[in-house]
């Protein structure tokens, strides 16, 4: 064991706390929006972090469009599927949770197989960005650039999300619903077609996060079962309609993922993050960024 204090080796695990926090959030964002503002709990949020994926590589296959170039069009597209689960599946099943839970997870069942019959099951593999393809030096350390432009996305998404909800009519309407939905109805807000945008937007954010990813990983039909885990991990800790909580968790679980899989491994670390966020739950159910409401 190495003695004294490595400032190299505490930026390089900052930095990489950092990058896989990016990572969480792009995939928690789509999610805190469904569960947060709809409470859905989408069990097919993997699915479509997955379909991101394969559409990164479809458009790259076979149409020649490098990951830059396809993500407006993957984002519009898994966006569109999200509209259309919403509105024929889950609309039917307003105010039966458990029945919307088992929708949503034999959602993602199908959309599994779907893909094991169209394209199948072999790995498959996005190429990065070229002009993203290098390292840059930060404090001396060299960092993929990459992961980088993963944070700087990450960010960017979060504040375009944050002014939706917070600056735009849909995001007041939305909120009007939450509050009281016959009394938003009762002023002409169409709460459907409100929960279909918001759905449709979460589902495309979702997209989004597969096909940031994809690089990074290898693409396959269950990709997204562990990325679904790790996304309800963000939301709970952070709070269930705290998007600036989000942030934070997803942040906060970066650092601390990243800290203990560089002193033990990477199984060690998932294990105790997720047996913090159970204690956690048992002792702050509504999340670290929550406030609590006094009976």
């Amino acid at each position: 064991m190495k003695s004294g204090f490595d400032v190299d080796q505490f930026i390089e695990q900052i930095v990489t706390g950092l990058s896989i926090g990016s990572i969480l959030l792009l995939v928690a964002l789509g999610l805190s929006i469904i569960y947060g503002s709809m409470g859905i709990i989408n069990l097919a949020h993997g699915e479509f972090v997955m379909l991101g994926a394969y559409a990164a590589w479809v458009f790259h296959t076979y149409l020649g469009l490098g990951l830059l170039a396809s993500l407006v069009p993957i984002f519009l597209v898994v966006a569109a599927f999200g509209w259309i689960i919403e509105r024929f599946v889950l609309s039917l099943l307003n105010n039966r949770p458990l029945d919307t839970i088992l929708a949503t997870w034999g959602v993602g069942i199908m959309l599994q197989q779907a893909v094991r019959l169209s394209v199948g099951s072999e790995l498959r593999y996005v190429q990065l960005p070229p002009a993203l393809s290098d390292s840059m030096n930060v404090f001396g350390i060299p960092i993929s650039s990459y992961r980088v432009f993963l944070f700087v996305v990450s960010i960017a998404l979060f504040g375009a999300t944050w002014l939706l909800m917070n600056r735009t009519t849909v995001g007041m309407k939305l909120r009007a619903i939450i509050q009281d939905r016959s009394v938003a109805a009762s002023f002409g807000i169409n709460a459907k077609r409100v929960y279909a945008l918001t759905f449709a937007y979460g589902a495309g954010l979702a997209g989004l996060a597969g096909a940031l990813v994809s690089p990074l990983k290898s693409v396959s039909p269950d990709m997204g079962t562990g990325y679904v885990v790790d996304a309800f991990m963000v939301v709970v800790l952070g709070g269930v309609q705290s998007l600036a909580g989000t942030v934070a968790s997803a942040f906060i679980l970066g650092e601390l993922s990243g800290g203990i899989a560089f002193l033990q491994n990477d199984t060690v670390a998932k294990a105790i993050v997720l047996l913090a966020i159970v204690v956690l739950i048992r002792f702050r159910p509504e999340g670290l960024f929550t406030a609590r409401v006094r009976a």
